[in-house]
């Protein structure tokens, strides 16, 4: 039985630093005046109401999206996607923070569209209200793995997908990998984005060489860490995989990376790395 809400954890560094990564790989489809497919496979409700009960538990958005919030000067990227925030709050106080699926839809154009997945019945019901009425979105109550063999390849031959667990299953890595490289043989020219946590370095290891493995070429990982030592219980890290990365989404993240990395850990503890893993 599936239990992870993301509301406990809505707008923080994790988010932040993935979100600025989507932001950038979607503004990237849109250089091409052709229609692009967003999948998300993990899509969780779309939207999160910062003074719930599940976000005011633990705070974790003041670690995260609380600290870009009110700065006054942020490098373009950054901006651009605090503007995708903002349009979700109607008044300048932060109260909503937006999942993912309303991240991308921010940038979509009136020729594209987005197909999104997610299992846990309670969100599934809140993406379904969140985009009720958007003919350019497709909600699905569906495992997301799934959903990679029913979207892919899509019709405009032109997309983006962003694989997103929430690692609370014993075989999701394996799942994830194998996931990844049959998708990957349906629609070997997409762009994926594949989000993971760093609890434990053996396991995020382990995952990059299996990847490697794979045969698939043009892999970048991106990873910010918040700690300096790592425990398995605790979430020291966010990662993101980028098979096909558009072009200079390497330049701009080692110029983001460093950046982000001083907002999000002031006190100076972990750092950001920018790997290829594979080239083409």
């Amino acid at each position: 039985m599936l239990s992870y809400r993301h509301g406990f954890h809505a707008g923080n560094f994790a988010d932040v630093f993935k979100h600025v990564i989507l932001s950038l790989l979607v503004r990237a489809q849109r250089r091409k005046d052709k229609p692009f497919f967003y999948l998300d496979t993990h899509a969780g409700a779309g939207r999160y109401e910062l003074g719930s009960t599940m976000a005011q538990k633990n705070r974790e958005f003041a670690g995260g999206i609380s600290r870009l919030w009110k700065l006054a000067e942020v490098p373009d990227p950054v901006r651009v996607y605090l503007d995708a925030v903002r349009a979700v709050n109607a008044t300048p106080e932060l109260r909503i923070y937006p999942g993912s699926p309303r991240i991308a839809r921010h940038f979509l154009r009136t020729q594209d569209r987005m197909a999104l997945c997610e299992l846990h019945s309670k969100e599934a019901g809140h993406l379904r209200d969140e985009f009720a009425g958007d003919r350019q979105v497709a909600t699905h109550l569906l495992d997301g793995y799934q959903g990679l063999k029913a979207f892919l390849p899509p019709l405009e031959k032109r997309g983006l997908v962003l694989i997103d667990p929430a690692f609370e299953l014993k075989d999701e890595r394996a799942r994830l990998l194998e996931a990844i490289i049959q998708a990957h043989k349906r629609f070997a020219t997409g762009v994926y984005a594949v989000w993971y946590p760093i609890q434990d370095r053996a396991a995020v290891d382990w995952l990059h060489r299996q990847l490697v493995r794979s045969g698939i070429r043009n892999i970048l990982a991106a990873e910010l860490r918040i700690f300096d030592e790592e425990l398995p219980l605790r979430m020291n890290g966010t990662g993101m995989v980028v098979i096909n990365p558009p072009w200079r989404l390497d330049e701009e993240l080692n110029m983001l990376g460093p950046w982000l990395w001083n907002v999000l850990s002031p006190e100076g503890q972990g750092g950001f790395r920018l790997d290829c893993l594979a080239s083409e």
